[in-house]
């Protein structure tokens, strides 16, 4: 899991430093969007012929960490 990780890129010149796939300028959001508006991965990667399926993985294993924190309560 760890190594699909490392497909998420950040660089302050490209995307104003947003998560990115290996590089490109194709965010995490981007594949995000294009899951929450119904595509399935196989219609993501025809839309998208530079992505690869770990690259989509990677996106989600990366939102789904950045959402999983704990809240505590005061």
């Amino acid at each position: 899991m760890e190594t699909l990780v490392n497909r998420i890129t950040f660089n302050l010149k490209q995307c104003g430093g947003r998560p990115c796939i290996r590089g490109m300028r194709i965010r995490v959001t981007d594949i995000l969007q294009l899951y929450s508006s119904g595509l399935s991965s196989e219609q993501i990667l025809e839309e998208m012929p530079d992505l690869e399926m770990d690259d989509l993985k990677a996106a989600l294993i990366y939102a789904s960490k950045k959402l999983d924190y704990p809240i505590v309560a005061a």
